[in-house]
C-alpha cells in the first residue's frame, strides 16, 4: 500500500516557528571528533531537554547501532533517549512507542537497508505519526545513509555505478514520504553515483535528484530550503527544464539522453531553495 501523500508545499507543511529541521544525511557522519552533523541535530532537538527517538530498523544489528547512537546522545547530554526497534511490522503498532514518537523533540533513523527500513516502517501508526510531525515542524527529524534515502516519495533501492546513465542502472521503489519532492542518493561522491541519479531522475523529471556525500547533510528548514553542512558536498540534479530524453524509447541498458539539465554542486554553508529551485545567498 502506498502512501498517502500530503500535496502541500514543504514549506506549507513544517512550521516556521520552530527550529526544527529534517537532516538528511549522506551516511559516515563524525561520531568521534567535531560531530558537526550530530550536534546540530541535537541542538535542533532541543539540546539538554531534547527527546530523542533512535530508530534502528534499517540495520541488521540493530541493537548494536542503537546503542551507540544511545550513548553519543546521552554523552551530548539528551533529556531522555528511546531505541524504537521495531524488528516487525506489528511493532509499529506498539502504544508505548507511539507515545515516545508523540511526546520526543527529534527522531534519528539510521542506517543499513531502505528496503529493510520501509518494510518495517510503511504505513504503520508510528511512520504516519513521524512523517506528520516531521513535516508540521513539530519534530526535528534526522536520517543518515539508509534513512536518507527513504525521504522522498520516490526511492532509490539499489543499483550500480561506473557506467553511463542507463535505466537497468538504478532500482526504484517508494519511500517513506518525508519530503515528497525529491529523490535521495547517500555516499555520493564516495561510490560514484552521479550516474545512479541521473538514471533516477530520468524516469522521474517531476523530483530533484540530491546526492550527499559522506559526513554531508542537507538540512532542510521549514521554509523550504536546505542549508549544506558537514565537509562533503550536495550535488542538485534539477530536471525541470530538461528538453528531451530517450528514457522511454530506448533499452533499460542503453545509455539514456537528457538535454538542457541544471547541475549544481553545493559545499558548506550553501543553501538552495526547493520549491523556486535556485541557490539562495548563503547567511553571514
Amino acid at each position: 500500500m502506498m502512501l498517502q501523500l500530503d500535496s502541500q508545499p514543504l514549506q506549507q507543511r513544517m512550521s516556521q516557528s520552530t527550529k526544527t529541521a529534517v537532516l538528511v544525511i549522506g551516511g559516515a557522519e563524525d561520531k568521534i571528533y567535531g560531530r558537526q552533523i550530530l550536534h546540530t541535530f541535537f541542538q535542533r532537538s532541543g539540546g539538554v531537554d531534547a527527546r530523542i527517538a533512535i530508530i534502528p530498523s534499517a540495520s541488521r544489528e540493530p541493537t548494536v547501532i542503537g546503542s551507540r547512537y544511545h550513548d553519543i546522545f546521552s554523552e551530548m547530554g539528551a533529556k531522555s533517549i528511546e531505541v524504537i526497534d521495531i524488528r516487525e511490522r506489528e511493532h509499529g503498532e506498539n502504544l508505548e512507542w507511539q507515545a515516545f514518537i508523540e511526546d520526543c523533540t527529534g527522531i534519528f533513523m539510521t542506517g543499513g537497508d531502505q528496503l529493510r527500513l520501509c518494510g518495517l516502517l510503511a504505513d504503520t501508526p508510528i511512520m504516519e505519526r513521524l512523517r506528520l510531525r516531521a513535516q508540521a515542524g513539530e519534530v526535528t527529524l534526522a536520517g543518515t545513509s539508509a534513512g536518507a534515502a527513504v525521504m522522498g516519495h520516490h526511492m532509490i533501492a539499489g543499483g550500480g555505478s561506473g557506467e553511463s546513465p542507463n535505466r537497468a542502472l538504478v532500482d526504484m521503489t517508494i519511500g517513506l514520504g518525508i519530503i515528497p519532492e525529491v529523490i535521495v542518493d547517500q555516499h555520493f561522491h564516495n561510490r560514484n553515483r552521479m550516474a545512479r541519479l541521473l538514471s533516477a531522475v530520468a524516469g522521474h523529471l517531476d523530483k530533484i535528484g540530491i546526492g550527499i556525500d559522506e559526513d554531508t547533510c542537507a538540512m532542510f528548514e521549514g521554509d523550504g530550503s536546505f542549508e549544506v553542512i558537514g565537509k562533503g558536498t550536495v550535488t542538485i540534479v534539477d530536471p525541470g527544464e530538461t528538453a528531451q530524453t530517450n528514457y522511454p524509447d530506448v533499452e533499460a541498458t542503453a545509455p539514456l539522453s537528457m538535454h538542457n539539465l541544471r547541475l549544481h554542486i553545493l559545499s558548506n554553508g550553501n543553501r538552495y531553495d526547493l520549491g523556486k529551485r535556485q541557490i539562495l545567498p548563503s547567511e553571514s
